[in-house]
């Protein structure tokens, strides 16, 4: 195995501390929000030597990062491959410069996430099932009369349409909301003081809230409607950057792309449930074969053969291989053996 060394991203909604804590640093100051391990151009990974981690590994099909978020991210959907390709083609054809801010799709791909939580991790995940939307709508009463109306005459879309298109005040909805127990009232107030004036916050009321604790995970498939709102995990992805925002942002917001891409079918169980495997861990399957993550819990030894390129990092404890807070490279075909007590997380592809 040889250690790789990730590329930290300081985006201003990442935390100040818990990222360098992790790597045992001392805080810069600066906002510390993901840490990538990978080839993706974006932030590639370089080896403990100072190579490319692509000269040992090839082109990695995922690209991991820990994620720590202080603040709540963009309400955002993923293309599936098919719509990553043509908007890609699209916006070249349009001459939208790969690097300007008014660019959506920055490569061909997709890209599903699995996000895996460190800490306590609160997220909005998928559109919840309606007749929970629509009951909650229904107790905020006149407020939320308009929505209601449009999710039972035309759906989700036609309430998110209503909302990004349409723009009306929230003031109302804010109020009705204040005090109501449901954690998406809670996001909702939170979200629209953090961003006044936009409707997107909204959007709260109708997916899924979910509150994970360590070793719990949600995967995001293409369309899913999502925000991460607070907390430290591993995410890991197809190698791709495509983003679409429909709010909560300063960055540029594609209203009609996000009404395109998104997949409005309720989703009734966010989370991925682990199953165990042959060799002692705890597998998170996703209907992707781009990546796979699986989960070990170390007190004496554990063995295996890389099936393919694999990242392993240690999020808690040691072995004489590795120490919290870092990432190891093993080689397709090579033999794995970590001695010692520590959790340890192994990536790979199918």
């Amino acid at each position: 195995m040889q250690l790789v060394e990730g590329v930290i991203q300081h985006y201003a909604w990442g935390d100040l501390h818990e990222i360098p804590r992790l790597l045992g640093h001392e805080p810069d100051g600066r906002p510390q929000a993901e840490l990538w391990f990978g080839t993706h151009p974006g932030g590639p990974a370089r080896l403990a030597d100072g190579r490319p981690l692509e000269a040992a590994a090839g082109q990695l099909p995922y690209l991991v990062k820990i994620l720590a978020a202080a603040a709540p991210l963009s309400l955002q959907v993923h293309p599936s491959s098919a719509q990553a390709m043509q908007g890609f083609v699209r916006e070249n054809d349009t001459g939208v410069a790969l690097d300007s801010p008014q660019r959506t799709y920055r490569d061909p791909f997709h890209k599903p996430e699995l996000l895996y939580a460190l800490t306590h991790f609160e997220a909005l995940c998928g559109v919840a099932p309606l007749h929970l939307t629509d009951r909650l709508l229904e107790e905020l009463g006149p407020a939320a009369a308009p929505m209601r109306a449009e999710l039972g005459h035309g759906g989700i879309d036609a309430v998110i349409a209503l909302l990004l298109h349409d723009r009306p005040s929230l003031a109302p909805l804010l109020n009705a909301a204040a005090h109501h127990p449901d954690p998406r009232c809670r996001w909702l107030n939170r979200l629209s003081q953090l961003h006044p004036g936009d409707p997107a916050a909204a959007i709260a009321l109708l997916l899924n809230y979910v509150a994970l604790e360590p070793g719990e995970a949600i995967y995001l498939g293409a369309g899913n409607l999502h925000a991460y709102l607070g907390g430290v995990g591993i995410e890991v992805m197809a190698s791709s950057d495509n983003v679409v925002r429909c709010g909560l942002t300063s960055k540029f917001v594609d209203v009609d792309e996000v009404l395109r891409v998104l997949d409005a079918t309720p989703l009734d169980d966010p989370l991925v449930h682990p199953q165990a495997n042959a060799d002692g861990g705890m597998v998170y399957p996703v209907p992707t074969a781009d990546f796979r993550l699986t989960h070990y819990e170390i007190d004496g030894s554990v063995s295996f053969r890389a099936n393919g390129p694999e990242l392993l990092v240690c999020i808690r404890g040691e072995t004489m291989e590795l120490t919290r807070g870092q990432c190891a490279l093993a080689t397709d075909g090579e033999q794995v053996e970590l001695i010692g007590t520590a959790t340890v997380c192994r990536i790979g592809g199918h």
